[in-house]
């Protein structure tokens, strides 16, 4: 598609999402709607992915990526004090802060994360990941979010023997609740940097970027914005700043609440659900409960797809292409591995690593080491792609 068709149709995608928000009978949809278009807009245009970023760091020491996650934690997290600090002035009153995403922080959420960081690895994204590559006309991504559909059926099986086994006397940490607010911000704040520089003393230098043609000044800013891949800080950056507002408006960040849901919906149907899944609606986070008509986070999910699509077709990277058999497999078996392990946790990279952790969550610590650590061990073990 030519680029000037692609930014008319870019232009009357976003209006239609402008709109769309406008006319929706609940604020919660509108503004759903409205932070999923934001929030794929910089994904796409930044190309905020935690598998990509990792796998940077690991191929070439490019720890561009990883400063972006580090940085989105940061700011998130002074958001969320803002947020937290006001809504609950007394950390120690035994109470969790509404909808923050909270979770058990146990052996069983590092089992799930690593499952989930190999999922990662073998479908090359997280399911954040897959959603924005929709709209980039990805051969890969509809067979992975297939295979994630096909994990949280696996997932909703599997929970109520977990659920016994292990998450029933797992603790839902909540780390203000320990450190008091002024501890919980410096002590994270103080992690994130010494991580920062940690990973800093192992980067090797980036490549400079190459000056671009010289031209109308107005062009060149145009094409940088709308063309050119913004810097991962400014992506990392807005990341932040998109959770605190979305937990401020609406509530905590997630995409896999709409897939589970419809995953639960499936299986009921289907007769094939446990008749009780003990303990799961209890759970702050990316929660699957079954649910009639469009939901926030279905509407977040919307906007991010449609969103991303406007952006690639203006910076002319819709590039679909017919998938490969092994691009249909990988994206199907990391899928699944995605998909068991999000549901398992109770969300995935952006509901309980960033979300989790910006909330105080010990849990969100424990899925970032897991998953990076599944990244890791996944990438060393698999051929180069």
């Amino acid at each position: 598609m030519s680029r000037p068709i692609g930014i008319a149709v870019s232009f009357f995608i976003l209006i239609g999402l402008a709109a769309g928000a406008l006319s929706a009978d609940s604020s919660k949809i509108s503004k759903s709607l409205v932070l999923g278009a934001l929030f794929g807009i910089v994904l796409q245009r930044s190309r905020f992915c935690f598998l990509c970023h990792t796998r940077d760091f690991f191929s070439n020491r490019d720890v561009r990526g990883i400063a972006a996650i580090l940085l989105s934690l940061g700011i998130g997290t002074l958001g969320y004090h803002v947020l937290l600090t006001a809504w609950l002035p007394d950390p120690f009153s035994g109470r969790l802060p509404p909808d923050a995403h909270i979770g058990p922080a146990g052996p069983l959420l590092a089992f799930a994360a690593f499952a989930f960081g190999v999922g990662m690895a073998i479908s090359g994204s997280c399911i954040s990941g897959h959603l924005y590559r929709l709209g980039e006309g990805s051969p890969t991504a509809p067979f992975a979010l297939l295979g994630t559909l096909l994990g949280f059926g696996v997932g909703f099986l599997t929970w109520n023997i977990l659920y016994v086994a292990s998450i029933a006397t797992t603790p839902v940490v909540w780390l203000p609740q320990h450190l008091g607010y002024t501890g919980w911000l410096v002590a994270q704040l103080g992690l994130l940097a010494l991580l920062a520089a940690l990973f800093a003393y192992f980067a090797r230098s980036s490549t400079p970027r190459e000056a671009g043609p010289d031209g109308n000044p107005l062009a060149q800013a145009l094409r940088r914005i709308f063309v050119c891949r913004w810097p991962a800080a400014a992506g990392g950056a807005a990341v932040g700043v998109i959770a605190a507002v979305a937990y401020f408006q609406v509530q905590p960040l997630g995409v896999t609440a709409a897939i589970g849901s419809v995953a639960r919906s499936l299986l009921a149907n289907a007769a094939l659900l446990p008749e009780t899944l003990h303990g799961l609606d209890g759970f702050a986070g990316c929660r699957t409960a079954l649910v009639s008509g469009l939901s926030p986070n279905g509407a977040f999910v919307i906007g991010l797809v449609l969103a991303s699509f406007a952006a690639a077709l203006t910076a002319g990277q819709f590039t679909p292409a017919w998938p490969t058999a092994s691009q249909a497999v990988r994206g199907l078996g990391g899928g699944l591995l995605l998909g068991w392990g999000a549901m398992t946790a109770i969300g995935c990279t952006v509901g309980t690593l960033l979300s989790g952790t910006i909330a105080g969550a010990a849990s969100g610590w424990i899925f970032l080491v897991a998953s990076f650590a599944g990244v890791w061990l996944t990438l060393r073990l698999l051929p180069a792609r």
